[in-house]
């Protein structure tokens, strides 16, 4: 099976099957540096060409302003320190700081006066933030392909109640997308963790204040363990003047806590911190449903795919009739669909299957692959040669476009699913109707039919909470790769 974003290797399953974890500072560290050193020859260099070739004066000197003022203006936005490479390196962060680069040399120049500072330019600044973004995105890339074999990761104590810290490893094992790994827990209020997992300390329920007085066997695990952070899941036995406590026990030995709100699934983009009363607050915005970027990508779906179609209006005529050669048949063939709010819909494909495939179905429901609602069979007999190979590069989905454009289906969202499949859903997984269906999606550049049910139910509902045009425009990019690599197509 394809490994996905949700689909974890086996060193990470556990605190059980936990192995030692090289660690790997350094190499973090290291990319720091790359990137770092990437940030300053991508000013100098175009600086100084632009410099040069207007015959400007000090050279040198103005290019090492401009060049130092953009490692400034990165260090002070963090954009090297070890949480930026976990994140991938948003886009908008980089923007911004460039923009802040711009004005400050700006001001430089207006400042020092004609020979002071270099000539602002945006043609000769541009390869900064080109670069910046390109490298930043290989340096995610490569360290999420480390964390695939228990490198490049970060160790991880867990604090809270044996339930919540159970929760907290099992999702945490259940993906390899991120940075840590559990390296030990401490369990407080006295319950014990399943199947035998290992607890570094067991934290009493009451001290002599009242808030249970054993920070210190915290702190002897994070040690002992040599954990890089402390994960700290609030709880009945965790919470308020104890958590408190327990912060300032290990921010005096310089150790990180982190909280854990119980919220899952929910982007970064969607959450805003404050504070009220000494309390501190987690503001999550609700999934994008109305305004600018609603109209945005409707409007991107209906010219996108009118686009599409007038482009490959060769391609539609030429895979038609291969399909009408390759079997007796129509090339097309009608199918109803579920689309948002349940409402169903006629959706067209190239015919890939022999006719009369639907009422051959019912002998082959026992050798159904698929660990859902769905029915999946690698080696379907009804699916005739040609149609393996459009399955494989999903051309056999190209007459969705005109779905699309009749406004029934997106670019981009949650596969339809059959009625059949609909009426089977649960509360949790009808949630994946309340958006329009898609072309393609975070399934589709993340296995396809390689995916188990649980991890295409994932899947779709990140997309439906957290969705935004951005992240359309990654999936489209993604899905081309997809198409053409074909693995889990079938």
């Amino acid at each position: 099976m394809q490994r996905s974003e949700v689909d974890a290797p086996g060193p990470r399953a556990t605190i059980s099957s936990y192995r030692p974890v090289a660690r790997t500072d350094a190499e973090v560290r290291w990319c720091g540096l790359v990137a770092a050193g990437t940030d300053l020859l991508a000013v100098a260099a175009p600086v100084a060409a632009a410099l040069a070739a207007a015959h400007e004066p000090g050279v040198l000197r103005r290019t090492a302003v401009a060049a130092l003022a953009w490692l400034l203006v990165g260090a002070l936005g963090r954009r090297y320190v070890h949480w930026v490479w976990a994140e991938g390196g948003p886009v908008a962060p980089l923007l911004r700081d460039w923009l802040v680069l711009v004005g400050v040399l700006a001001l430089l120049r207006g400042a020092a006066g004609p020979g002071g500072a270099p000539p602002v330019t945006v043609a000769a600044l541009l390869p900064s933030l080109v670069a910046a973004v390109v490298v930043r995105r290989t340096i995610h890339r490569y360290l999420r392909g480390r964390r695939r074999y228990a490198r490049a990761l970060r160790r991880v104590l867990v604090v809270g109640e044996a339930q919540a810290v159970d929760l907290v490893m099992g999702q945490l094992a259940r993906r390899t997308d991120h940075e840590y790994v559990v390296v030990g827990a401490c369990t407080a209020g006295g319950t014990e963790l399943p199947d035998g997992v290992p607890v570094c300390a067991r934290l009493g329920t009451d001290g002599p204040d009242g808030t249970g007085g054993d920070d210190a066997a915290v702190v002897a695990a994070a040690e002992e363990l040599r954990a890089d952070l402390v994960f700290a899941v609030p709880g009945r036995h965790l919470s308020g003047d104890r958590l408190r406590r327990l912060s300032w026990a290990l921010h005096d030995r310089d150790l990180p806590l982190m909280v854990l709100p119980g919220v899952v699934e929910v982007a970064r983009h969607r959450v805003r911190l404050t504070t009220a009363a000494g309390l501190t607050l987690l503001h999550i915005a609700p999934p994008h449903r109305r305004g600018v970027q609603t109209l945005a990508k409707a409007v991107v779906d209906r010219l996108g795919a009118l686009l599409l179609v007038l482009v490959l209006a060769p391609v539609f005529a030429a895979l038609a009739l291969a399909v009408r050669l390759g079997s007796p048949g129509p090339a097309l063939y009608r199918q109803v669909r579920v689309g948002k709010d349940g409402v169903p819909f006629p959706m067209w494909k190239f015919r890939t299957m022999i006719v009369g495939a639907e009422g051959a179905r019912s002998g082959l429901e026992e050798d159904n692959e698929s660990d859902g609602h769905m029915f999946k069979l690698r080696r379907d007999p009804r699916v005739t040669p040609l149609g393996r190979l459009l399955r494989r590069h999903s051309l056999d989905e190209l007459p969705q476009l005109v779905n699309v454009l009749l406004g029934h289906m997106s670019l981009v969202g949650p596969r339809p699913p059959l009625p059949e499949e609909a009426d089977r859903y649960d509360e949790v997984e009808r949630r994946r109707l309340s958006v329009r269906p898609g072309l393609t999606g975070l399934w589709q550049v993340s296995g396809r039919s390689d995916l188990s049910w649980h991890e295409t139910v994932s899947l779709d509902l990140r997309y439906v909470d957290n969705w935004s045009c951005a992240w359309d425009m990654g999936v489209l990019a993604r899905t081309v790769r997809a198409v053409l690599d074909g693995r889990g197509a079938y």
